[in-house]
């Protein structure tokens, strides 16, 4: 019986860590839904007769589909709710102190929460529709979809924020993950500069740590230091790049960049001359899927690949943008000084994101497939304004951002490979000077000036 009760406590204080993990897991599934949807209709369009492929159908994506439409907004609604006031509270003035007086005054405070959501939404329905609805039934049918397209809008909205900023912020962070060309950057001077710094640093460490008369502050002095070996190791990493690996890879990543983004925003753009002339060009719900019927691409298979790397590609700028943002900058995790709070909303901001990722994909015309189950039953997916303005919003904004990205990274790199050459006379300079003090024994023990 101990044991048992121990089992259970170490179960109940480890809850909110299985949440946030439940939370993920269904965020990455919301994420390959589209995918893995245009990719089985290509399968089968590939092997329409194959015995192999019997299993995949389209009964299993609708419900696919309806899995994560049901386990998302239950994450968001129930889930992420209870495990962040599970991780406050701490039992109600009185009790005995323990888990399980957690646990129940966090499902009293989940319980007013949800009433009190509930109750809005009732006044917000009756305002909008001049009548107010009181059974069970249609609360089910009808306050729960408003509830769900309030929150889709607001995801979509999000990806309206951060795509485009993050679109144009993919450029800087590849940029700083690979080794660019000598063109653009001279590793070797660097880091000749580095090492130098590091000497100087380390003999005035040292000089300061065993001359008593010489009264120096150590501790900025070693953080100083610090800093300047890990550039110096960094550095030295980069230094080992192959010429492959420093002359290919970076202009390929970033044309490949450039190219997806272009590819985007073509594809938007022809996607509003659609809304204005083909109705079928409007997002809407899909009852029943017929795979393997045709392709929902002009281009075959080769189009639907480019869709499923184009939907991957906008996911991760998003999240680049969204961890970019001024706005949510502080949620961003750190290894091993990230606290439960902060991890709660990083599960439920890549909910919010990975959830609203087929209606944004929909939305922009990035695909032709339709929504599937309660996905394609949002209220404002049949409106042509908005769904216009999104459009339009989505290609300034992304085309904005791009403009501004490439004449701000090519003015600022023209800036610095002039500077390379400043920068040459300076190392060589101050190593001279250096050598000379060295030589003749009159080292000052300080950074060169």
């Amino acid at each position: 019986r101990p044991r048992l009760f121990t089992s259970l406590y170490l179960f109940l204080a480890s809850l909110p860590l299985w949440l946030c993990t439940f939370t993920l897991s269904v965020a990455v599934c919301a994420v390959l839904l589209l995918p893995i949807s245009i990719l089985s209709n290509e399968v089968l369009l590939t092997f329409p007769h194959s015995y192999y492929m019997q299993w995949l159908n389209g009964s299993l994506i609708h419900g696919l589909w309806n899995l994560v439409f049901l386990f998302s907004n239950l994450s968001l609604v129930f889930l992420m709710p209870f495990a962040y006031f599970f991780t406050e509270s701490e039992g109600f003035v009185g009790c005995k102190k323990g888990v399980m007086a957690r646990v129940y005054e966090t499902a009293v405070v989940l319980l007013l929460l949800t009433l009190l959501v509930l109750g809005m939404v009732w006044v917000g329905v009756a305002l909008l529709n001049n009548t107010a609805r009181e059974s069970l039934y249609d609360v089910w049918e009808c306050y729960l979809p408003y509830l769900y397209s309030a929150i889709s809008l607001f995801g979509v909205l999000l990806l309206l924020l951060c795509t485009p900023f993050g679109l144009s912020r993919m450029f800087s962070v590849t940029g700083s993950l690979l080794v660019k060309p000598g063109l653009l950057e001279n590793v070797e001077v660097e880091m000749n500069c580095a090492a130098f710094e590091e000497a100087s640093l380390s003999r005035k460490l040292n000089r300061g740590s065993t001359s008593c008369r010489i009264s120096v502050n150590v501790e900025p002095l070693r953080m100083q230091f610090l800093g300047i070996q890990a550039k110096r190791i960094a550095l030295q990493m980069r230094r080992r790049a192959s010429p492959w690996q420093r002359n290919l890879f970076y202009p390929l990543a970033m044309l490949l960049l450039l190219a997806l983004t272009v590819v985007c925003v073509l594809m938007v753009c022809f996607h509003v001359l659609e809304l204005l002339f083909d109705e079928t060009a409007m997002p809407r719900g899909m009852g029943d899927p017929r795979l393997g019927t045709t392709s929902f691409s002009m281009f075959g298979s080769l189009g639907a690949a480019v869709q499923v790397i184009l939907i991957m590609y906008l996911m991760v700028s998003s999240v680049v943008g969204f961890y970019s943002s001024p706005l949510f900058a502080f949620l961003l995790p750190h290894t091993q000084d990230t606290n439960l709070t902060q991890i709660i909303g990083n599960c439920v901001s890549l909910l919010v994101l990975s959830s609203a990722l087929p209606v944004f994909s929909r939305t922009l015309g990035i695909t032709r497939f339709d929504l599937l189950g309660d996905f394609g039953r949002y209220n404002w997916l049949g409106n042509f304004h908005i769904v216009f303005l999104y459009n339009i919003l989505f290609a300034g904004l992304t085309s904005a951002c791009l403009i501004n990205t490439l004449t701000w990274t090519v003015q600022r790199e023209l800036i610095r490979a002039f500077g390379i050459y400043i920068n040459q006379s300076k190392c060589i300079s101050k190593a001279s000077i250096y050598m000379k003090q060295c030589l003749t024994g009159r080292y000052v023990y300080g950074p060169v000036s």
